[in-house]
């Protein structure tokens, strides 16, 4: 009977979000005009900002915005005491890209991350605003517009060196630190998420489709592949802590030579190995990488310890560190082989790190040992 229950209880979860999704984005067709959530860019007239920022906006223009799990804009504003330009993240534009965000829960997580735990950290964008409905699902998030600050943005074809690793581990060793031992009870791990029952299909799709058309070796990640929610349960083993759950050089910027993380709407909670693995086996080129890990996983412990969090094990962390390569292994799989939610040369380049960090780190051969 337990074991019954262990399949059926992640099934029924994701009935369930699926159902909330699809009454959330049924109500929104049925009456979502007749309420007052503003539902694209052009709604934000002067009376919505006003009403969202708290503050007298008189004159509201679009500079520029794109499209991709959320819709995205810069706004330029005039008024008392506002801000001269923003940056906004709404529900995105199609029905399958909304649900598919519903199924992460994304837009909730993201606006209750910015008024439950944004406050009590540095090294993210400033929110002005925001606001989710649980009835439709739609959502507006004011944030500071990072593109006026003078930051520069990393991606996977610009990856960063040594020192500056040392910083992103730093940051998010003060991010660890600040929620250790009392994680929200409303954070969930990756592995929890009934959504995860679609990981493994994802990617058996995605290593087919990839097969066909890179030469990358992408058989290399079939155990994970064949096992992924025994080994994303391995990984996700306590002590957990607040992590930003997607923390990709896309997601990284740099301001006046100091870090920060943006987009926020995967935090989870987690062991911190995770998000390592994620961000340096991402973020470096693999020599970088391998030259330095272990030396960065040892800025991290000292960075962890000393803004209040625990003293870890070296050899633990370095063991759960290589188990964790399968994190940026799956996401950049599912990310090249699906399509559409990256650059694909940014999105193969990912892989081809991930694929590596496999190898070297005997990820594969340590899963084996331990499931």
């Amino acid at each position: 009977m337990p074991a019954l229950t262990h399949r059926i209880a992640p099934a029924l979860g994701l009935a369930s979000h699926l159902g909330r999704g699809v009454r959330r984005i049924g109500t929104d067709t049925l009456i979502g005009r007749l309420l007052s959530m503003p539902r694209t860019v052009a709604d934000l007239d002067p009376a919505a900002m006003s009403a969202l920022l708290g503050r007298s906006v008189t004159a509201v223009s679009v500079l520029d915005g794109d499209a991709g799990t959320s819709s995205r804009a810069r706004l330029a504003l005039t008024g008392r005491d506002v801000p001269s330009t923003v940056f906004v993240k709404m529900a995105a534009e199609t029905v399958a890209t909304r649900l598919m965000g519903e199924l992460g829960n994304l837009a909730h997580t993201e606006t209750r991350f910015y008024r439950l735990l944004a406050p009590e950290l540095a090294g993210l964008p400033r929110c002005y605003g925001g606001r989710f409905s649980p009835v439709t699902g739609r959502y507006v998030l004011i944030l500071e517009d990072l593109a006026v600050s003078g930051c520069e943005f990393p991606d996977t074809l610009h990856p960063i060196d040594a020192d500056r690793a040392a910083q992103v581990v730093e940051l998010l060793a003060r991010l660890h630190a600040t929620f250790w031992g009392r994680v929200p009870g409303w954070l969930y791990a990756a592995s929890e998420d009934s959504a995860s029952l679609l990981t493994a299909p994802l990617l058996k799709t995605s290593a087919r489709r990839l097969a066909e058309r890179t030469d990358l070796p992408i058989g290399r990640g079939r155990f994970i592949d064949e096992n992924y929610r025994a080994a994303a349960a391995l990984i996700d083993r306590a002590p957990h802590t607040v992590m930003h759950g997607d923390a990709h050089p896309g997601n990284l910027y740099f301001r006046d030579g100091q870090p920060g993380l943006l987009d926020w709407q995967a935090v989870r909670r987690g062991h911190p190995s995770r998000e390592l693995a994620y961000t340096l086996i991402t973020s470096m080129t693999a020599e970088s990488r391998r030259d330095t890990q272990r030396d960065l996983l040892d800025v991290y412990r000292g960075a962890l310890s000393a803004a209040g969090g625990p003293d870890l094990d070296r050899d633990e962390l370095w063991d759960r560190y290589r188990q964790s390569a399968l994190y940026p292994y799956v996401a950049a799989l599912i990310t090249a082989g699906m399509g559409g939610m990256q650059d694909e040369t940014i999105a193969l380049k990912g892989l081809a790190r991930a694929l590596e960090a496999l190898d070297d780190l005997e990820t594969t051969a340590l899963l084996q040992k331990s499931l």
